[in-house]
């Protein structure tokens, strides 16, 4: 598998592999399929050079996608820290890509000022729970049923590690 930084060719696919999720239901708080101008938008916000979207490639198919974001943009007492995110394309879930993209955004923090990570999630999401554990998350705080999914609800959790 090889890694490299996204481009804006390739986000169809990062949308694509995004609303797979969406429709799994609490494995993000989007409750509709986001469209292409919302992936543009967000795009646009990760800078390269700062906050940069990677994407996982296997034989020329993107299998998932791992961005390092801002956590509370503009606060400069935060500015090391990094929101990961991270989505795996249904038929590679399983298999390690998970993992691999953990690792990559892992190493590759530092490169852009980051000591520490930060994953926010909902607590109906065990895969990705024990993925941040298995790396050294641990959970720094959870806001208690604040996210509704249809009829139900679900813990907001954050998880950290410090580089």
């Amino acid at each position: 598998m090889q890694f490299r930084k996204a481009t804006w060719e390739d986000l169809e696919a990062i949308n694509e592999i995004y609303n797979q999720a969406v429709e799994q239901r609490f494995c993000t708080a989007h409750l509709e399929p986001v469209g292409m101008e919302y992936r543009r938008e967000w795009f646009a916000q990760h800078d390269p050079e700062k906050y940069p979207v990677f994407v996982a490639c296997q034989s020329k198919e993107i299998t998932g996608w791992v961005s390092l974001g801002p956590y509370r943009l503009g606060r400069q007492a935060l500015a090391h820290v990094g929101e990961v995110s991270y989505y795996v394309e249904r038929g590679h879930r399983g298999r390690g890509t998970g993992s691999l993209l953990m690792e990559h955004a892992m190493k590759k923090a530092p490169d852009f000022g980051l000591t520490v990570l930060v994953a926010i999630l909902l607590n109906r999401n065990p895969p990705s729970m024990a993925l941040l554990k298995k790396f050294g998350f641990s959970e720094w705080g959870v806001m208690p049923g604040i996210a509704r999914i249809s009829h139900d609800s679900a813990d907001h959790l954050y998880y950290g590690l410090k580089l």
